[in-house]
């Protein structure tokens, strides 16, 4: 299945393209954005770091089926790239975002979440999301509990700032889809 694009309330998520390259290199590679991701982003992130992860690593994974990723656009300027967020097929760890600085503490990572989960359960039909974070992530830990996520595992994982405890957070499909009919 091919990547659409989704909406929410004040945000349009476009299927990740090369052409994005020059904008998520212009955001990413800030210490307060990478610090708590995943230890294979490098740091110093290289110059084309933003091209060669596109190109060479999630466009062949969107391609096999294996992952979707979508840039994060508010609505009144839909050309601007303020973050990204992407689904992964994996038994251990199915979700994973950044936002650009200036977007921090608005909630709009929340509404993307909220957009990509929908997708994973209802449109993909997996049974199970699982997200891990590290620990000392509050913002994303804040996300996961709006979810209804719950810990299930706390492991050591490397960051780009290191090795940390982590946190595995798990929701089902028929719990997402529960809350989700209480929302209504």
């Amino acid at each position: 299945m091919t990547t659409p694009p989704l909406e929410t309330e004040r945000l349009l998520l476009q299927p990740l393209s090369v052409a994005d390259a020059g904008q998520i290199q212009a955001l990413f590679p800030y210490w307060d954005v990478v610090r708590l991701l995943n230890g294979i982003v490098p740091w110093p992130y290289p110059p084309d770091g933003a091209l060669t992860y596109i190109r060479d690593i999630a466009l062949p994974a969107i391609a096999r089926g294996d992952e979707w990723i979508w840039t994060l656009r508010l609505k009144p300027d839909a050309d601007q790239v303020i973050g990204s967020i992407g689904l992964k097929r994996s038994d251990e760890e199915n979700r994973g975002f950044w936002l650009g600085l200036p977007w921090h503490g608005q909630g709009l990572m929340t509404e993307a979440a909220d957009a990509a989960t929908d997708f994973w359960f209802d449109v993909l039909e997996f049974p199970v999301l699982r997200v891990p974070k590290a620990a000392a992530n509050a913002a994303s830990r804040k996300i996961s509990e709006k979810q209804g996520m719950r810990v299930i595992a706390v492991v050591e994982r490397d960051y780009v700032s290191g090795r940390h405890p982590a946190e595995i957070w798990e929701i089902t499909a028929d719990e997402w889809h529960a809350r989700r009919r209480l929302k209504v």
